[in-house]
């Protein structure tokens, strides 16, 4: 049986990611080189994923277009959630990708790129799963030490720089959620409880 999974901000054949600082100071991607980076991700990404997985890519994908050509490297049967930075023309995407969405639902997920807002993350939607913020998390309202229950970030820097299965991230879920002692199915948020 196929396997999911889930994956955002790959930047492909982008030298700036190479670059970029998280917030104390040290290098966000372990390279120095879009090449190197590029190819250690192709190699983590078909290592963990095959060929007839499903794969939902939740943005940013590549940065440069001749990047695109990546893409066919990648196993696995590939849906987008365009990103901020997928700005070229869907015919483009659509060599690569079987589907393209701006959000899509997944079971009892809410797949975007950017982070929705809490008040359009209702009970039918367990947690709301993104990219877009690298290696930042968004804290709760209620606890500014905790990661908030209801966001689930998808970025490579969270995930080993490979997809995410969706049995891991639905076990990350779970752990977060007991961590601040919610259960689904809780009212919580707009406190109108399940629908």
């Amino acid at each position: 049986m196929p396997a999911v999974f889930l994956v955002s901000d790959t930047h492909f054949g982008h030298a700036g990611v190479c670059r970029f600082l998280r917030d104390d100071g040290t290098k966000l991607r372990p390279w120095d080189d879009p090449a190197e980076m590029d190819e250690a991700m192709i190699k983590a990404w078909n290592d963990r994923v095959r060929p007839t997985d499903k794969v939902y890519h939740l943005g940013d994908v590549v940065i440069n277009r001749k990047a695109m050509k990546t893409l066919a490297r990648l196993n696995g049967d590939k849906v987008l959630i365009r990103g901020n930075h997928d700005i070229y023309p869907t015919k483009t995407y659509l060599q690569y990708f079987d589907e393209i969405y701006g959000v899509r639902v997944l079971a009892d997920m809410i797949l975007s790129h950017i982070p929705l807002a809490r008040d359009s993350i209702t009970e039918r939607f367990n947690v709301n799963v993104h990219g877009h913020l690298h290696a930042n998390v968004i804290m709760s309202p209620e606890n500014d030490k905790m990661p908030d229950y209801r966001y689930m970030n998808a970025c490579v820097e969270h995930w080993d720089y490979t997809p995410v299965s969706l049995d891991t991230m639905r076990d990350a879920v779970k752990e977060r959620q007991k961590l601040h002692g919610y259960t689904p199915g809780q009212a919580w948020g707009n406190g109108t409880g399940p629908d």
